[in-house]
């Protein structure tokens, strides 16, 4: 990490140009970041709001489980190419690997936290206040921005071996947004399902962020305990198969 701090400004300068490049060429330019994720909870609102009559605020708490899940599945699915996307940084100069991986997440970062900010007036209005608890956002974030590194390191890494990761990746990280409560009340779910699907390390996050920023509560501790651990689990693993598959990124790009 002392050696990816070195080269700071270098991170700096490949987040810009990613942020620049993904909004490069568009009428709408980050408005479509957020566009997008609007229209699908206005979809899934106005298909699920009779049947979900159960759920208070279920706009709020729709649109947040939306955001939530956006910045896990843009960065991941952006990280895919992190290395193989930049191949002449691998291949003609040395700079330590972690940094493509690192700038790719750290722009998705950036978007993320640029949709938060824009949500929290709808959030303001839907609800007509806004809890105290919505301060401890951006500690749940840096929880969950490592969570979601230690998957992209991974990701990027295979990649540059096995060119069908991104298809199996995006199978799996649809079936992964159906297996959330981003759309449907956790209560919903069979207690006897519950259980094992609290274990899912993003279903923990989503109901976090939603206990600080819809129903102004702090997260349980076993919720918290889950992040936490899963977020230091995933950057060891992501670090470690990294370190050992990046000795062979150059023959392989």
């Amino acid at each position: 990490m002392i050696e990816i701090f070195k080269f700071r400004e270098l991170i700096g300068t490949l987040t810009i140009v990613d942020l620049k490049n993904r909004y490069q060429n568009t009428a709408l330019g980050f408005l479509w970041s957020l566009l997008s994720p609007l229209l699908m909870a206005l979809v899934l609102f106005v298909v699920f709001r009779y049947l979900f009559k159960q759920e208070p605020n279920f706009a709020s708490y729709l649109l947040v489980g939306l955001m939530s899940w956006r910045f896990f599945a843009t960065s991941t699915n952006a990280a895919v190419y992190a290395v193989v996307g930049k191949s002449s940084l691998v291949t003609k100069v040395y700079i330590p690997r972690q940094i493509l991986v690192l700038s790719c997440m750290l722009s998705n970062l950036v978007s993320s936290l640029l949709e938060f900010i824009i949500i929290i007036p709808i959030l303001y209005f839907a609800a007509g206040s806004l809890p105290p608890t919505i301060l401890l956002f951006p500690f749940i974030f840096l929880i969950y921005f490592w969570f979601v590194y230690g998957i992209a390191l991974v990701l990027a890494s295979l990649y540059v071996f096995f060119r069908d990761i991104n298809q199996i990746w995006e199978v799996l990280s649809q079936m992964l947004f159906f297996l959330c409560p981003i759309f449907y009340p956790l209560m919903s779910i069979t207690e006897q399902v519950q259980r094992y699907y609290l274990l899912n390390p993003i279903t923990q996050y989503i109901i976090i962020y939603r206990d600080v920023m819809v129903y102004g509560q702090l997260p349980s501790a076993y919720s918290l305990i889950i992040a936490v651990a899963a977020a230091v689990i995933s950057v060891a693993i992501g670090i470690l198969t990294f370190n050992k598959l990046q000795r062979r990124f150059a023959e392989e790009i």
